[in-house]
């Protein structure tokens, strides 16, 4: 079975369960989380049970999980009542962090202490990250809670971006641009990126990068269905 934890509405992830239909791919969405049929035993994985779609199954039937949620947000919640719904919400998020920092399947992305779905960073920890790493970069800086270039704000101009799954890279036929997306995402651990480049002067630039790729594509849903198949059955090995 393929987890894809997300919102109740988020029309790319249904887009992407009924694709992956015939893998056994259902959602689960917060209000899961309200269902009884969970049994969650750290260290015991192989006697888990969570409720996926309103159904309770053995984690170990688990074989993958793509997580579309930094956190758990309240409106999500709408049949905890409005007084309790922030408490809630954070006591769930901290439950979805112990069961899948637990999951012994391959996961787009691991969990962080600050996110549900890999590094939970802004813009500019992006841009600081890739100068570290020796990527050409567009600078940034924060005026009235907007991102904008150093050269003033151009955020209509055209981009280009690459989608990194594993060690592939959708989107791009540049060598640059994939070496450098490559890089970024093996810096900062994660699996599953999205890298914002512009090309100045004939050279690719990185702008920016979020966890939050387009997976409503059929070059990155089969790039990810590759990745959970690869790395399941590397896991089946050792």
């Amino acid at each position: 079975m393929l987890v894809i934890i997300a919102q109740k509405q988020d029309q790319s992830a249904r887009w992407l369960a009924e694709r992956w239909n015939r893998f056994g791919a259902e959602l689960l969405s917060p209000n899961d989380l309200s269902l009884q049929g969970w049994c969650h035993c750290v260290g015991l994985a192989s006697e888990e049970t969570a409720v996926i779609n309103k159904r309770t199954v053995p984690v170990r039937e688990i074989t993958g999980v793509l997580t579309r949620l930094p956190h758990v947000p309240e409106h999500e919640l709408m049949h905890i009542i409005p007084a309790d719904r922030a408490y809630a919400a954070a006591e769930m998020t901290a439950f979805l962090l112990s069961w899948l920092s637990g999951l012994n399947c391959p996961l787009l992305n691991r969990p962080t202490t600050t996110c549900l779905s890999g590094c939970g960073w802004r813009s500019e920890q992006w841009v600081y990250l890739a100068t570290l790493l020796g990527i050409p970069i567009i600078p940034v800086r924060r005026r009235a809670r907007r991102v904008e270039e150093v050269s003033g704000n151009t955020s209509m101009d055209p981009f280009d971006t690459v989608t990194v799954v594993g060690e592939r890279c959708i989107g791009t036929g540049d060598e640059k641009q994939a070496a450098y997306a490559l890089r970024l995402a093996a810096a900062a651990g994660v699996d599953l990126l999205a890298v914002h480049f512009r090309t100045v002067g004939g050279e690719p630039q990185l702008l920016s990068a979020d966890l939050w790729p387009e997976i409503a594509s059929p070059q990155v849903a089969d790039a990810m269905l590759e990745y959970f198949q690869r790395n399941r059955a590397c896991k089946t090995v050792h």
